[in-house]
């Protein structure tokens, strides 16, 4: 008897947290969704005001609580509606992926990319691709992981997990 070929983790179904900029990238993600464009369930959107308030802390302790990937999205490089709010999280994004490394975790589970209200496409493309290249990546299996409980409430990632 032959054994199925199915790949390992077909059947994964990533944890992504989503930090987007109020003023470009939750606009598109809302216009998206009124668009009827397709995008990923499994994507559990955060508002922030800028992308430059998502701290490297916070995108630690999403991948703690349990994201298998995590994306910051933020208006383009002289777009942001608080002058250098991106220009600071292009500095950093680079930065936390070489801790990332060093922390034993895929660099690539990490994203950072520029989505403006007017590019609800644009939005449910990223989004896709990302969600795809994590789902090939398997599930994040690391050794500080607290729990797997991302997805019940985005309150919870913002103010540090399920008590």
């Amino acid at each position: 008897m032959s054994e199925p070929t199915t790949k390992p983790g077909a059947d994964f179904e990533p944890r992504i947290v989503a930090f987007l900029c109020n003023w470009c990238s939750y606009a598109a993600a809302d216009s998206a969704g009124v668009a009827r464009f397709k995008s990923p369930s499994n994507i559990l959107p955060v508002r922030v005001m800028c992308s430059g308030r998502v701290s490297p802390e916070l995108i630690l302790k999403a991948f703690m609580s349990g994201a298998d990937g995590v994306i910051v999205l933020g208006c383009h490089i002289g777009d942001c509606h608080y002058e250098s709010g991106n220009h600071r999280t292009a500095k950093r994004i680079p930065l936390l992926r070489k801790l990332l490394i060093y922390m034993g975790i895929e660099p690539q589970r990490l994203r950072l990319d520029w989505v403006s209200a007017s590019e609800s496409p644009k939005f449910a493309r990223v989004t896709a691709e990302f969600a795809e290249e994590i789902r090939a990546l398997g599930p994040l299996t690391a050794p500080f992981r607290v729990d797997r409980q991302v997805g019940t409430d985005s309150a919870q990632v913002a103010e540090g997990g399920a008590s």
